[in-house]
């Protein structure tokens, strides 16, 4: 634009029924309300393989699981595994022919129901829409007020369920701490179920020590859903296992978990988390072929027992710095795998969880930013069902942060912006506005089709700051992580709910020690 038309449209916009002020009132009167970053965009744009690469990885994790095999399988997957077609190879493990493990993945879950406790928040998990969510085991916390880590408490669950509760862009949470001052497994699990179940109505997730911990926390959730079975027609959490220890054994405590899971009707997230160079091999195909086979063991240990239940195929691939052997939670090489995971779980049509924003950064700073961002646009735009990790974690997962949630709320929505992309068709393409503009008024501002678009087409963040430099300045020169500490200050101050309602609750703790 030239000087003289940005002189014509600053002239324009002073006149009467042309300023800021009508062009505001013309929006909140005569346009409707739109969210244009709303969470389940469809996505897959997005392919870091291509379809010789995608079969060459598929094809050796088929290899992986019939000539190499699995040891150390519990005695009932072993009997359940060799009845229904599965053998011994000559290296004395279990072998799976491809041809069983096709017919499992045929028979798969392709898409099911998690339920939100208030229909709102209920999501349909498979196809190609993309959510985003928490999870996690963090042992640390960020202390709001300190700016510290410290161990994670009970009451650290309690605040960061809440917080999520009114973060209208994380879909579901997961508990993403862990409680260190409850040294009972048992407590531990109960306590950690009810935190979840108090402070949120959307659905959630969380893990089990063993299948024992299962009964008595689904007997919770019939109280809290009001009678026996209820949670069983309508599950709202959902079972995390890790039913492999890789490389390529199952672990006893996934498998009693995941019967109990299955008795009850509870979904099961069956996460596979290899390390790259230890625990899996260091090249990215080679870690992603051995990944695939081994979370394709975790469906298949599922439908041994009963075809069809809903598995999220949760392949994470992790990534070590092999300088140290530290865990990294961060960078191209965990974003551009875990974006290849959610494209091979969409190729073999099944519901698929990965894992992004795991931030190495200890601090809510630009490393924070810059690392969250990357691996998180990644994964939405590869078209993951599920994307876990993403937000509120830190330091490698060791740590969890209150004003990392709330400034991770904000990127989602943009993520998920970006995810949804470019609309084209007659009104966007806008060939009537041009022509008005250009033989009008000389601009586009305060029409009605831009006033349409400003509020189908653009998301407008909140926390990040979009002012001058000279009122940024004069407002005392604000950072990100000092107005997401004070968002988050104000949502625990006001936002108390308790969704468990008093007879039910007073049931609950008559049951069971809650802390």
């Amino acid at each position: 634009m030239t000087r003289t038309a940005n002189r014509s449209a600053r002239r324009s916009t002073g006149r009467p029924g042309k300023g800021r002020a009508a062009r505001m009132a013309l929006r909140q009167s005569s346009v409707p309300q739109h969210r244009p970053a709303a969470p389940g965009q469809v996505g897959g744009r997005y392919r870091p393989l291509d379809a010789a690469q995608l079969k060459d990885i598929v094809d050796t994790a088929h290899r992986i699981l019939e000539e190499i095999g699995f040891s150390e399988v519990p005695e009932v997957v072993m009997e359940a595994a060799l009845e229904q077609g599965c053998d011994i190879n000559s290296l004395g493990r279990l072998s799976f022919p491809r041809s069983f493990v096709e017919d499992i993945v045929d028979g798969a879950c392709k898409s099911f129901i998690f339920h939100g406790r208030d229909p709102a928040h209920t999501i349909e998990v498979g196809g190609d829409r993309v959510w985003f969510g928490t999870g996690g085991a963090a042992v640390q916390t960020l202390d709001l007020n300190v700016g510290l880590y410290r161990p994670s408490t009970l009451q650290d669950l309690h605040d960061f369920t809440r917080l999520v509760d009114r973060l209208d862009n994380v879909s579901w949470f997961t508990r993403c701490c862990v409680a260190t001052d409850v040294p009972d497994n048992l407590d531990l699990d109960i306590n950690t179920a009810y935190a979840l179940v108090k402070n949120t109505q959307k659905p959630v997730g969380t893990s089990f020590t063993d299948g024992d911990s299962v009964h008595p926390i689904v007997e919770m959730f019939d109280l809290v859903a009001g009678g026996e079975g209820r949670f069983a027609r309508q599950p709202f959490c959902k079972a995390h296992i890790s039913p492999v220890i890789s490389p390529l054994r199952y672990g006893e405590d996934a498998v009693s978990v995941t019967l109990a899971a299955i008795e009850h009707n509870m979904p099961i997230n069956a996460i596979i988390a290899a390390q790259s160079g230890a625990t899996a091999p260091a090249p990215l195909a080679g870690m992603l072929a051995q990944t695939t086979a081994e979370t394709l063991a975790g469906l298949v240990l599922v439908n041994l027992f009963k075809r069809g239940h809903p598995v999220i195929f949760s392949n994470w691939p992790f990534v070590i710095d092999l300088r140290t052997g530290a865990f990294c939670g961060s960078g191209g090489e965990i974003s551009v795998m875990n974006a290849a995971a959610a494209q091979i779980g969409n190729h073999l049509g099944l519901p698929t969880g990965v894992a992004s924003s795991m931030a190495d950064a200890k601090a809510v700073d630009a490393q924070m930013g810059a690392e969250k961002a990357l691996s998180a646009a990644a994964c939405g735009l590869a078209g993951a069902n599920m994307i876990y990790e993403s937000s509120g974690m830190m330091a490698s997962l060791l740590g969890a942060s209150f004003e990392a949630f709330v400034l991770d709320n904000e990127m989602l929505a943009n993520i998920q912006r970006s995810i949804r992309g470019v609309e084209v068709n007659e009104e966007t393409l806008g060939f009537e506005a041009i022509r008005n503009a250009v033989t009008g008024e000389g601009h586009f501002l305060g029409g009605e089709h831009t006033l349409n678009a400003m509020e189908r087409d653009y998301y407008y963040p909140a926390l990040a700051n979009r002012d001058t430099p000279r009122v940024w300045n004069d407002a005392g020169a604000p950072d990100a992580w000092e107005a997401a500490r004070e968002k988050a200050r104000q949502i625990l101050a006001e936002h108390r709910p308790n969704y468990v309602d008093a007879a039910a609750d007073q049931r609950i703790r008559d049951r069971f020690s809650i802390l």
